[in-house]
Formats: C-alpha cells, structure tokens, sequence
C-alpha cells in the first residue's frame, strides 16, 4: 500500500510522513523534494523562473510517477490535491490511501508565520492577520479536495506521535 498525506501547508505532513514511515518500515518521499530533484530547482526557483501553472503541471506529472510505489508514504504538496484531477486519480487508484491532515486556521497561522521565508505561496505576507486571512481563503477553496480522502485526522493540540497513532488505528 501506498500512503498519500495531504491537507494545507503546516499541517504536518512531511514530519508526520517521516514517523510513519519509520514506524512502518516504508520508504518516505517529501513530493516536494521529489519535484525539485527531478526538476534540478527548488520549488521557489520554479515558482519565480517558470510560474505556478509550471508547476502545477509538474506535479500532475510526477504524481504519476510514485502512484505506482509500494510500501511508501508521500507526503504531497498542499496544492497537489487541488489540480489536475489529481485528488480523483488518488481516490480512483489500487492500493492507494490518502489521509486528511486537518488543522484549524489558527494552527495553521501559528505553525506557519515564522516560516513563511521558505514557503513562496505566503513568503510576501508580513502580518499574522493577512497570513490568517490568506489561510482561510486557501482552505476554502481547498477543503472540498481534502475532505473527499479515504482518512481524516485532526492534528489540533496534538504532538506527532498522537498524530501517528491515530493514523495507524485508523489504517486497518
């Protein structure tokens, strides 16, 4: 079985992908990584020198490629869901689980307001109310492709183990 994590940047994806790959003795992938090593440029590169519909497609095509891995976690983009048909491709494929990462607009704007220097969606966003404001917007528009996965888990108030745990519980 394949494991997809998606939901909204910050959500915890990549560090709870991680765990559970540990856990479960699976490779992991950061889909993010993938498409930067693929395409030889960080993701803020091909955002600044190619554009957002560049990489949009970028990541229907390279969804493609580790749709067919077994025994991986991938953790996606936040976007990735949202483009391309891509959510249906994930819904409609084999061996394939995707789970909701959920966390609320405040979380989000928490975990998200230092680190918006490595994030280029959000990089130009100076206040915590106009990253808020931004969150919300972006989830909105979002939700109805996060909530059609297999699994949804609230992370709020919840450490990556707790996390994790409850992945696993609800896997089986």
């Amino acid at each position: 079985m394949t494991l997809f994590l998606i939901g909204y940047m910050g959500s915890g994806k990549t560090i709870v992908g991680k765990k559970l790959a540990e856990i479960l003795n699976y490779d992991f992938i950061d889909f993010d990584d993938y498409i930067s090593q693929k395409e030889q440029a960080s993701i803020s590169d091909i955002f600044k020198v190619k554009g957002e519909i560049y990489f949009r497609k970028a990541e229907y095509k390279y969804l493609r490629d580790v749709l067919g891995l077994k025994t991986t976690v991938v953790s996606l983009g936040g976007g990735t869901p949202c483009y391309g048909n891509n959510m249906q491709t994930l819904l409609n494929t084999d061996n394939v689980n995707s789970i909701y990462l959920k966390a609320s607009i405040p979380t989000l704007t928490k975990r998200l307001y230092d680190e918006r220097s490595h994030r280029p969606l959000i990089a130009h966003i100076d206040s915590k109310d106009a990253l808020s404001e931004f969150i919300g917007k972006h989830l909105f528009e979002r939700a109805p492709f996060y909530e059609q996965a297999h699994k949804r888990i609230d992370t709020n108030d919840k450490d990556v183990t707790e996390i994790v745990e409850e992945i696993l519980l609800n896997l089986y």
